[in-house]
């Protein structure tokens, strides 16, 4: 059936984009990860990829025009011809018999489900990555009834490369929470509702369509449970932890300023995990970290070993140093390759060592920017470390994986063959297998990094 194209939320308070050109034309053949449209906010200009294979159709907005957050702008159908129901109409979500602020979903009294909500600002899921379909409520910072400041932070939201704190965007109160947190919620949905005047019920249920957290479940239907607005709101450290959905076994959930000041302290935040300590993880539970670590004993020296292997073309990676040293005049490999793999392992800032047959280097990396990658000083301990042996004749290898997961690339033909070795006192097992997931997704397709 077609897939709809809407105007993503590029911004935690954006309402609409300016969409700044086509770059398929109407009827153009397209596949799922092409460069469908760019689009602008007031703070950047970003390309928008294809989500499915197809043809793009009913192309209702012009380059040049501002679109609302959630409006559908085409259709991506199986034949050239399409549905032929948007040509310019609105699609029959956001009917032009409604009023315009019901078919954005951005001031309306009523949710898609047409069921009643309180009068507010609608707040949705944000799009953190142009390849996101859907994001990880981490935890609500606020609590129905509560009031609320524009700068306030309202959720926490993860998608596969970051946690992110959103603020409320607006002064006014929480009239509604449409989604528990723990909860896969699609891109675009509202998730919450800000009224101006404190409402006399506020509103709090699961989201419609959203995976849950408990492994086995099955999609949650619509349940809603009142709470007078009066009812003493909790205190603002007490936030709804986040149960672990299918597939982020493992992964630490913690807001970016713990992450950060755990990594400037030496900290793991995979103990507290492993304490059993709630998720997910703040500035405040770094203390009861340093305790569980000076009780915790030295890891024993005979720490089980444990490796992992991934093969992918050679030519991904090569044509991308290729691109970097002509485009950007980024020459060093080793950058390049140290981004990939601090990226790949999710936690910043990171320090990552790049060792091959004529040198070893330690680097820093702050974000996913490639550019902010730098040198390091190399007296320090390492998050990861990889050796890069294409240049060798070295085919297999099974060494001591040390003090921090080791990722070795080896060359085999045409294609490279990855291996990630650790020791179970330092990365679990989903860890390490999202770890060498993300970096072979990196190096067979580099393009997709800087997306």
């Amino acid at each position: 059936m077609p897939h709809e194209v809407i105007m993503p939320a590029l911004g935690m308070a954006q309402d609409s984009g300016q969409l700044l050109a086509w770059h398929k034309k109407p009827g153009e053949a397209v596949a799922a990860g092409d460069v469908l449209f760019e689009v602008e906010t007031d703070k950047a200009a970003m390309e928008v990829e294809a989500q499915k294979e197809g043809y793009l159709t009913d192309v209702s907005v012009e380059a040049g025009s501002d679109v609302p957050v959630g409006q559908v702008i085409a259709m991506i159908s199986e034949t050239p011809e399409g549905a032929g129901e948007a040509n310019g109409s609105p699609s029959p979500d956001n009917s032009s018999t409604g009023e315009q602020s019901e078919a954005n979903g951005r001031e309306t009294g009523a949710d898609a489900g047409g069921e009643a909500l309180p009068d507010g600002h609608q707040v949705i899921m944000p799009t953190l990555g142009m390849a996101q379909d859907t994001g990880l409520l981490v935890a609500w910072c606020k609590q129905p009834g509560e009031a609320v400041a524009a700068d306030d932070i309202l959720f926490e939201v993860e998608t596969d490369k970051s946690t992110v704190e959103v603020n409320a965007g607006r002064d006014g109160f929480v009239a509604a929470l449409l989604a528990e947190a723990g909860e896969e919620v699609p891109v675009g949905q509202a998730i919450a509702v800000i009224s101006a005047q404190k409402p006399d019920k506020a509103v709090s249920r699961k989201a419609a369509g959203a995976r849950t957290s408990a492994a086995g479940e099955t999609a949650p239907e619509q349940q809603e449970k009142t709470e007078p607005a009066d009812t003493p709101a909790p205190s603002p450290e007490k936030r709804v932890a986040a149960k672990t959905p299918p597939g982020v076994a493992g992964r630490v959930l913690a807001s970016p300023k713990a992450r950060r000041l755990a990594q400037e302290q030496g900290l793991d935040l995979q103990r507290l995990a492993g304490a059993g300590h709630p998720k997910p993880f703040h500035v405040k539970d770094l203390e009861t970290l340093k305790t569980l670590r000076a009780e915790t004993p030295a890891a024993s020296a005979t720490a089980q070993r444990f490796e992992l292997r991934a093969e992918v073309s050679g030519t991904g990676f090569a044509d991308f140093v290729a691109w970097a040293k002509d485009s950007g005049g980024q020459a060093d490999q080793a950058a390049l390759l140290a981004g990939f793999a601090a990226a790949s392992f999710g936690n910043f800032p990171a320090k990552v060592r790049v060792e091959n047959m004529w040198q070893s280097q330690a680097y820093s990396a702050a974000s996913l920017w490639l550019g902010q990658v730098k040198p390091a000083d190399d007296d320090q301990e390492v998050d990861l470390l990889v050796r890069d042996l294409r240049a060798s004749r070295i085919s297999a290898l099974q060494l001591d994986a040390g003090k921090c997961p080791v990722i070795s690339i080896l060359r085999q033909g045409e294609d490279l063959a990855l291996v990630l070795e650790w020791t179970g006192d330092r990365v679990t097992t989903p860890q390490a297998i999202d770890l060498l997931s993300n970096f072979a997704g990196r190096m067979e397709q580099p393009l997709r990094h800087l997306l």
